[in-house]
Formats: structure tokens, sequence, C-alpha cells
């Protein structure tokens, strides 16, 4: 790392320092930062607890447990300035140890390390779904990553034999720096290298694709998939909002309204079905604007439709929503599967036709208004 001079248009050099110089410590300091900004790994990080030590008949405490986006539980272990010969084996046993946490476990881990009972509502902003504890954990997902001022020999070959085999091991080499007073730090992924990544990934992945391709017919996305074939067969004789919309291994199916960032879908869970208007596709202001004029029309609205319905105005997220859903029915019980396709042929249609006038006198609106401002 250099510093430039604009001033004689030359650099100079930046001192690299080691934690031991600086005073630094493992636990006080590279632990704490990483924990407060874990996106100085390369990709977005949910740490949910520090120093864990919740395994059965040892006293052992992993440094940092966290969650990727994907669900996968994260195993990160911190070193200073060499990560000794025996890093590996450690990390090794940690992700054996949390192999077999459940989705309950963890999210008591989490609410351990929040100090009250919120980690349920953070899980959903993290996921950006409702749907997301099938995600948590799921199989032999669990991910390594190491950090550390430098890596000996033994651990850097081991990481290497090991990646073969479909473990995924991240080796992150921490800088330090010294500039006159001001201390930096450099976290650089040093295993795999950064741009190889992918593909060694998937060299990986594919050693297993025939087991996995055996155990993805009994997936979760292949009964969505026939749940919604059988929903959207009930559905198009009567209703075309999903003439032209296919089954999907997702937990939602959507289609337009006629309205630009404005759907309406259909939501499936674990434990209710809905219908629901989702107003998600432009700025949060102007979501917002849109849906406090829908709001003005709410008496109207929920006469035709009928029932009274949810309104979520969300002020604190980009996204708005006005939904109708009934509970204690799960995706995952076939035996429920006829209520809930009588749910959406039943309130689909009245929930389309109840919005239909509102949403298509709004649209006008904001674009008269947009037209105007021109």
């Amino acid at each position: 790392m250099y510093q430039i001079n604009p001033k004689d248009n030359s650099i100079q050099k930046v001192k690299t320092a080691t934690f031991k110089e600086l005073g630094f410590k493992e636990r006080e300091h590279l632990q704490e930062w990483i924990a407060k900004n874990p996106s100085c790994l390369n990709e977005e990080l949910l740490v949910i607890q520090k120093e864990f030590s919740g395994f059965n008949d040892t006293n052992e405490r992993l440094d940092l447990l966290a969650l990727d986006k994907q669900g996968n539980l994260v195993i990160i272990e911190n070193k200073l300035d060499d990560s000794g010969r025996d890093v590996t084996w450690q990390v090794l046993k940690y992700a054996s140890y949390c192999s077999s946490l459940s989705t309950d476990d963890i999210t008591k881990i989490f609410n351990s390390y929040l100090g009250d009972n919120s980690a349920k509502e953070k899980f959903e902003d993290f996921f950006e779904s409702e749907d997301y504890e099938e995600k948590l954990n799921a199989g032999n997902s669990q991910r390594i990553m190491m950090v550390s001022g430098s890596f000996r020999k033994e651990v850097t070959s081991t990481v290497l034999w090991l990646m073969n085999y479909g473990l995924r091991i991240q080796c992150f080499k921490a800088t330090p720096f010294k500039m006159n007073e001001t201390i930096l730090i450099n976290f650089e992924q040093v295993i795999p290298i950064k741009e190889a990544e992918d593909f060694i990934i998937s060299m990986a992945q594919k050693n297993r694709e025939n087991i996995e391709r055996q155990e993805e017919l009994k997936s979760r996305h292949h009964i969505r998939k026939e749940f919604w074939a059988k929903m959207i067969g009930a559905l198009n004789p009567i209703n075309s909002l999903y003439q032209n919309v296919s089954p999907s291994k997702d937990h939602w199916l959507s289609a337009g309204s006629g309205m630009s960032g404005v759907s309406y879908n259909t939501i499936i869970t674990k434990s209710c079905v809905r219908v629901e208007l989702s107003i998600y596709g432009r700025s949060q202001e102007e979501n917002k604007e849109i849906f406090d004029l829908l709001k003005e029309k709410q008496a109207r609205i929920e006469e035709i439709f009928g029932h009274s319905l949810i309104w979520e105005r969300l002020d604190d997220k980009r996204m708005s929503r006005i939904k109708f859903e009934k509970g204690e029915l799960n995706i995952f019980n076939r035996d429920d599967w006829d209520s809930m396709v009588d749910f959406f042929v039943e309130y689909l249609p009245k929930f389309e036709k109840a919005l239909k006038k509102s949403i298509d006198e709004v649209n006008r609106k904001i674009k008269n208004t947009s037209h105007n401002t021109v």
C-alpha cells in the first residue's frame, strides 16, 4: 500500500505493521472489528454469536458464528499475526459441532446474542423473506472463514485439499498499516483466490450432482411447484390473472396489476396463505405515496372485497403492502392443499376486483402529476 503525494506527484510506501507491534489483541480488537462490520469479509453476513460455546461435552469456543444470505452457518476463526499449525483442525471441529444446530437452536443463540427476543424479526429483514426457516443450516452446508495476519504452509495445503471435497473454506489475510498516527487494516481473500472462487466451488459441486439430483426430487421446491400447478389449474377457468404465469419453486407467485412497481402476490408458508398487493418496484418515497393514495380509498375497497384488509405501510422499508390471509394452513401438509386452493379461488378474484378501479385511479394521478412536473 502506498500513499499518494499530489504536491510532488510521488508515492510513499505505507509501513506494514503487526498486530503485536500495535498492541492489538485477538478477542478485544480483531474479533470486535469483524463482529461490528462483517462485510469486511467480502459479503453480507449476519453475526449471531460471539465466543460461542454451546457444544455438548466440550468447553471449546468458536470466535464468531454467523449466517450468510443463503442461510448457511459461517464459522469465523480469528488469529493475529500467525495462524498457527492447528487452526484447520480447530475449525473443522467447530463446523462439525454446528452441523446439528436446528432452526430453534439458531434462533435461541441469536436471541441470546441480542439480549431480547427479536431474532425472528432480524432474520426476516436479513433474508428479506418471512419463509426463511427452511434455509437455516440446511444439510452439510456449513462454511468456514479463517482470518489471520499470515497462514502457515501446513494450513494452506490442508485447506486446498479439503476444498476438493466440497468444503467451503476461505482464508483472509488481515494486514494492519501505520501511517503517522493513522492505523489502517486490509482484509484480502487469499484462498481461494477471489477470481477463481466460483470455478472451484462449481467443480466441487459437480462431484455431488448425482446425489443432489435424487434428493432434489424430495425437496420443498418440488412441493411448491406441484401446489402452484394445482392452484393455477383451479384458478384459470374463473380468473385471468395467472393465465401467463408458470408454477414456481418459490413461496410466492406474482402477477401484474397494470401499474408499474405494483403486483398481486399469492403467498404460501408453513403457517398461512394470503393474497396481497405488493408496492415495491419504485423508490421508497414513491411506494409510500402510492400506498397512501390507496389508503384513502380503503372504505370503498373493503366494501367491494367484503372483508377488512391488513394495511401495512412499513415506514422503515422500501415495500408497502395490502393483504388478506388465513392462518393454520401449511404448504408442506398435503391435507391442507384443498383448503389453500379454495382460499385463492375464492379470494384472489375478489381481491383483484376490489382494488382494480382504485389502482387505475392512482396510476392516472401519478402519471398526471409526473407529466405536469416535467
